[in-house]
């Protein structure tokens, strides 16, 4: 199986994924090039989200994970 893109979501994954530890603010939103010829993007855990407490700050890190989630469908759309 050779995936597209694989969506990374978090740092755990993101460290499966890249095969290093990655720092998430660092490569977030972006697509990567990957070991064996694969496409990755990394973002956080949406469960971050639900831990948050400050509601601005909720709010702000919802729109930009949806508009991590929409670089990866533009990604996939170009394939």
């Amino acid at each position: 199986m050779k995936p597209d893109l694989i969506v990374a979501l978090g740092a755990t994954a993101a460290r499966g994924l890249m095969r290093r530890t990655v720092t998430i603010s660092r490569v977030r939103g972006e697509v990567l090039d990957l070991p064996e010829g694969w496409r990755g993007l990394v973002t956080i855990h949406p469960s971050w989200l639900l831990r948050m407490e400050d509601e601005v700050q909720k709010e702000a890190e919802y729109r930009r994970f949806v508009g991590d989630l929409q670089v990866a469908r533009k990604a996939l759309s170009g394939h």
